[in-house]
């Protein structure tokens, strides 16, 4: 078996290997060895297989009752390592907000590792019904950043544009390709709200390099004396009270 799982591996796709594909045909292959092996052993000794199988039936039926959960994770699993939503290294965000890169890919449970170096184990049955984002995949595993910008009304647009941009390329970790774009999006109700997008080469770094780019940015629009406003109310009083 191991053989025929070795040879499989030096002449398979390299998604197949990653997926996890490997491990489960060798599985496979022990369950269908060992069950080939009994039955056999039992026609040799002239032994009715028809019984034990009427009993292996119920067992089993018991046994997945009592095994709902194990097994629901375990189908789970299959399921995942055929599709491939993710492999080992990709960066994720599970539908309960975890977020993390994939450590393992087991047929009961995935393994992800957070950013602040946790492990968390979760089972396969509860990925398999959720929605997973898989900020690694895609055809290139780049990730976009997006950093907002609000600039006072009056200001020299086109300078806003040239200096976000030079923020930008100040980070030599902001890839020149695609180059960094900033957009002006909306007249706000106390600013014009521009937005300065940048693609960086792995998600796990987008923490990181936001807070970079946001120091960046406001130090830029500093030096070119830019005004970030802020919110403004204007209070008008009808009337005062009588003194007394």
């Amino acid at each position: 078996m191991a053989l025929v799982v070795e040879t499989f591996n030096r002449t398979s796709t390299q998604k197949v290997v990653k997926t996890g594909m490997l491990s489960l045909l060798h599985i496979v292959m022990k369950i269908v060895t060992l069950a080939l092996a009994g039955y056999f052993l039992f026609l040799a000794w002239n032994i009715n297989v028809s019984a034990w199988l009427a009993s292996a039936g119920i067992v089993g039926l018991a046994l997945s009752f009592a095994a709902k959960d194990t097994l629901s994770n375990l189908f789970a699993g299959v399921s995942i390592i055929m599709d491939a939503p993710y492999k080992v290294g990709d960066f994720i965000i599970l539908e309960s907000g975890e977020r993390g890169v994939v450590t393992d890919i087991g047929l009961r449970s995935t393994r992800i590792l957070t950013r602040d170096d946790i492990e968390i184990t979760v089972p396969n049955g509860i990925i398999g019904n959720g929605k997973i984002i898989n900020e690694a995949g895609g055809p290139v595993s780049q990730y976009r950043i997006r950093v907002a910008v609000g600039v006072a009304y009056g200001s020299d647009i086109d300078q806003v544009i040239e200096v976000l941009s030079g923020a930008a390329d100040s980070l030599p970790e902001i890839l020149k390709s695609p180059e960094p774009r900033v957009r002006f999006r909306t007249f706000g109700q106390s600013s014009l709200d521009f937005e300065l997008l940048g693609w960086i080469s792995r998600p796990v770094d987008r923490g990181r390099i936001t807070h970079e780019l946001n120091c960046a940015v406001y130090k830029a629009l500093n030096n070119n004396k830019i005004v970030i406003p802020f919110p403004q109310r204007d209070l008008y009083i009808k009337s005062m009270p009588a003194s007394q």
